[in-house]
């Protein structure tokens, strides 16, 4: 059973809302501003938030911004009327990992939500399973019926990342920043580097492939 949290001023919203999470067989708690929200969090552990951007005292960034200070794992969904650039950048910016448009397809929203607490529990258990392939962050290990091969720690995180969100599109910018720090001093041909050393590695292994998008990156895809 999971617990979710919803921060919407309106109280329709709320409400339908909250019906089609309960017919999913999901615990939700309402709150109407992020004030309110973050007083729930004191006492409460939720599996995820779902918040909207305007709200009185404390909109849907300020909050986000908030509770990132001291949860930097649950994932929030932001959901809002707002479709400019500028408003789903700011989101990101401010900490969320998704972001909705108003008005919201149900069947669109639990796909959401479901992929969202997928790669919850992806961080948590800080392993990934792919048919018989098993991924260890704590390790840094990547097993398959007996064998195990122990990765350099740049080349785990790549692969865990492109795993981690199967068919996602990243960019080299992207996996730099993430995985060498925004202050680095490699260039960009070092992704490439060791996204062909992974290929190498797995090159006869049938689970997965690291797929080249041309002009735009990488994406790992799940054969099975």
């Amino acid at each position: 059973m999971f617990n979710v949290l919803l921060v919407d001023d309106d109280k329709n919203t709320r409400f339908l809302l909250r019906e089609l999470l309960e017919s999913e067989h999901f615990t939700v708690t309402e709150a109407k501003n992020g004030k309110d929200a973050l007083e729930l969090l004191d006492n409460r552990k939720f599996d995820l938030t779902i918040v909207d951007i305007m709200m009185p005292k404390m909109d849907g960034y300020k909050f986000t911004e908030n509770l990132r200070t001291f949860d930097k794992e649950m994932p929030v969904l932001m959901i809002s009327a707002k479709q400019l650039p500028e408003d789903r950048k700011k989101g990101f910016l401010s900490g969320i990992d998704d972001f909705m448009v108003k008005p919201l397809d149900n069947e669109e929203l639990l796909l959401h939500v479901k992929a969202l607490l997928r790669r919850a529990k992806i961080v948590s258990e800080r392993r990934i399973v792919v048919g018989e392939v098993v991924l260890n962050y704590d390790s840094f290990t990547v097993s398959k019926n007996g064998e195990t091969q122990e990765l350099p720690q740049k080349e785990f995180l790549l692969l865990y990342k492109l795993l981690s969100f199967p068919d996602k599109i990243f960019t080299k910018i992207q996996l730099m920043d993430e995985i060498w720090g925004y202050d680095t001093e490699s260039g960009e041909e070092t992704i490439t580097v060791h996204i062909a050393r992974l290929r190498k590695r797995f090159e006869n292994w049938e689970e997965f492939e690291i797929k080249s998008i041309r002009g735009l990156g990488y994406k790992a895809v799940k054969k099975i």
